[in-house]
């Protein structure tokens, strides 16, 4: 008898918190064909399974574990210390089609596209007493959006990717009758778009709770299809001719070369209509309290990411494992557990000089009152008093306190009376003389999204803050000069505690032409959205990153102590071609499929 494959570890894997959620309702065995739609429990059991396939970004220190992407370390935000990460290989070149990690989505993602497929069409079986109509098309419009999620995420990595028909394929087809050709990346958009169109008018609106927290709601299906449209508006995918030759083997076309306007405002026009029918009566911008504004700012945009299912969260992935807390603690020698990591997620300079002075000008502007060198007596808004602070991370926007562990820094969990003060000189407590791989390889740590233990916990995958800056930026692309554009992207920037551009007291001069808006929007972006999966696909949509992912990356000394620590150091040279924009596709898959063309510059 044919069987369905489940996964096998998933309640082991998942349910490990107090608070249990929908994604780790997986049985301990398989389920035949016969048995799914049986009973009520192996139905949930069989769409929990797709939702399992899901990625869980928060373990991306094991490239592909979950699905987990490369995406903080293999972008100009971070880099790992520890050389397994696959990152590694990415950013020197020494990655190849051959590779396992490269074919960890392709396969995983075709696989939940199939059982995605298979319940749409057959949950119709179910046992009428136990699952009712509305109960059924409920379940099919979830399958149908989580299919369409998994081709937007292959898109992303792979380009145009072939579109298998509503008919799921069986598991014993052989390979000879599987032999089909990539679909031209607008006819992927398109269907993408169409079928979270379909799934989302058969959804309700309301954001779940509880056990059900993770599942998928029409708002989810609508944010996502801006995510789609924002990808095919795209320089990569809008008027690329560098892929004027990336073709089938037929010779038929995969991309149109010709920029059209009109994408643009097909994302802002799914953009306005998401925030039109969902803000504020379902997601809301997540707001905290403080002493000041700028504690306020700061804890706003710090517990933004570590507040579960707040009101900002679009989607997450349900009660996932979690490696960030090892990964971004300092190694703090001789410290408890809790307080003691690896450090290993280093952010880079240019992350760190990415950020903006307190009075929302970047380092760049003689206005910003930026110092490259000195020190002075600071307190962070982390701290409880003032530390001799190197000037460069002194009067930073609250963003950066929240992203960013530099050294002589008070640790956000503190056990005991004696402080936790980071030092990441050779000597120091978190240096190299502590260990040759569980310590900074930039002499900054990424500090953002950090919690006090590895409890499993909703890996977050998309938030509101984002779609305001889509909006904003598909706006300023498609209809320049549009009030909203300043509207949206001053909301993001009031909340972070920033001045806001425009013309009112306090405000800083707006952006005079589309082309200083499309900077303003990227540096927002950059910095509001800094580790959480989207600069990597940022810099290749924009393809901008054989300019951002080339070259020399800088961090501080960490061979030094004293004054020497605080000197900009060549820590690696990254190599980025035209190639690197997308992954290529598995060797594999080429191999017993003649008609899949490799992605260009890949063999």
């Amino acid at each position: 008898m044919k069987k369905v494959f489940l996964i096998l570890s998933a309640v082991l894997a998942l349910g490990i918190t107090s608070c249990k959620k929908y994604i780790d309702q997986v049985p301990d065995d398989l389920l035949t064909i016969d048995d799914i739609f049986k009973s009520k429990s192996n139905t949930d059991y069989f769409l929990a399974n797709i939702y399992y396939s899901l990625p869980n970004e928060l373990e991306q220190r094991f490239t592909g574990n979950e699905n987990s992407g490369a995406w903080y370390a293999a972008s100009d935000e971070s880099k790992y210390t520890w050389s397994f990460n696959y990152t590694n290989n990415m950013n020197t070149g020494a990655w190849a089609s051959t590779d396992g990690t490269i074919g960890t989505y392709w396969t995983n993602y075709y696989k939940a596209i199939r059982n995605a497929s298979y319940l749409i069409q057959n949950i119709d079986q179910a046992n009428p007493v136990e699952v009712n109509d509305g109960l059924k098309k409920q379940y099919k419009a979830e399958a149908r959006a989580l299919r369409a999620m998994f081709y937007f995420f292959m898109v992303r990595i792979y380009g145009p990717v072939i579109l298998l028909g509503e008919e799921p394929i069986d598991i014993n087809t052989p390979a000879d009758q599987l032999q089909f050709k990539r679909s031209h990346v607008d006819t992927c958009i398109n269907y993408i778009v169409n079928e979270l169109d379909k799934a989302a008018a058969d959804l309700g609106a309301d954001i779940p709770a509880g056990n059900e927290y993770g599942r998928i709601t029409s708002g989810v299906a609508k944010a996502y299809k801006v995510q789609a449209l924002m990808l095919a508006a795209s320089p990569l995918w809008n008027g690329n001719t560098d892929y004027a030759n990336f073709k089938n083997t037929d010779g038929g076309a995969l991309v149109n070369t010709s920029f059209d306007k009109a994408k643009w405002t097909r994302a802002a026009t799914a953009a306005k209509e998401f925030l039109n029918t969902y803000v504020p009566s379902q997601y809301s911008l997540f707001t905290a309290t403080g002493t000041d504004a700028f504690m306020a700012a700061y804890n706003s945009c710090r517990q933004v990411t570590t507040t579960e299912w707040n009101q900002e969260w679009i989607y997450a992935r349900s009660n996932s494992g979690s490696y960030m807390r090892y990964d971004r603690t300092p190694f703090h020698a001789g410290l408890p557990a809790n307080q003691h990591g690896a450090g290993a997620n280093g952010a880079t300079q240019a992350m760190v000089d990415a950020y903006f002075m307190a009075n929302g000008r970047p380092i760049s502007d003689p206005a910003s009152g930026y110092s490259a060198s000195g020190f002075s007596s600071f307190k962070a808004p982390f701290d409880n008093a003032a530390r001799n602070t190197f000037n460069p991370w002194t009067n930073r926007e609250p963003r950066f306190y929240v992203g960013i562990t530099y050294n002589n820094s008070y640790w956000l969990y503190q056990e005991g009376a004696t402080p936790i003060i980071t030092n990441m000189e050779f000597n120091g407590n978190s240096g190299r003389s502590q260990s040759t791989s569980d310590v900074s390889p930039t002499g900054y740590i990424v500090r953002k999204d950090v919690m006090p233990n590895d409890n499993g916990r909703g890996a977050l995958l998309l938030r509101l803050g984002q779609v305001f800056l889509d909006y904003a930026e598909a706006l300023n692309e498609s209809d320049p000069g549009n009030a909203d554009i300043l509207v949206y992207l001053n909301q993001i920037r009031k909340r972070a505690g920033v001045a806001e551009y425009g013309a009112g007291e306090g405000m800083l001069p707006a952006p005079a032409s589309q082309d200083a808006m499309r900077d303003a929007i990227r540096a927002e972006r950059r910095v509001e959205l800094a580790f959480e999966s989207v600069r990597y696909f940022d810099t290749r949509r924009w393809k901008i990153a054989k300019t951002t992912n080339n070259g020399p990356v800088y961090g501080m000394n960490m061979f030094g102590n004293g004054n020497e620590f605080y000197q900009r150091t060549l820590i690696e040279n990254r190599i980025f071609a035209d190639k690197d924009y997308l992954f290529p596709i598995p060797n594999t898959q080429i191999l017993i499929n003649p008609n899949l063309v490799q992605n260009p510059g890949w063999k």
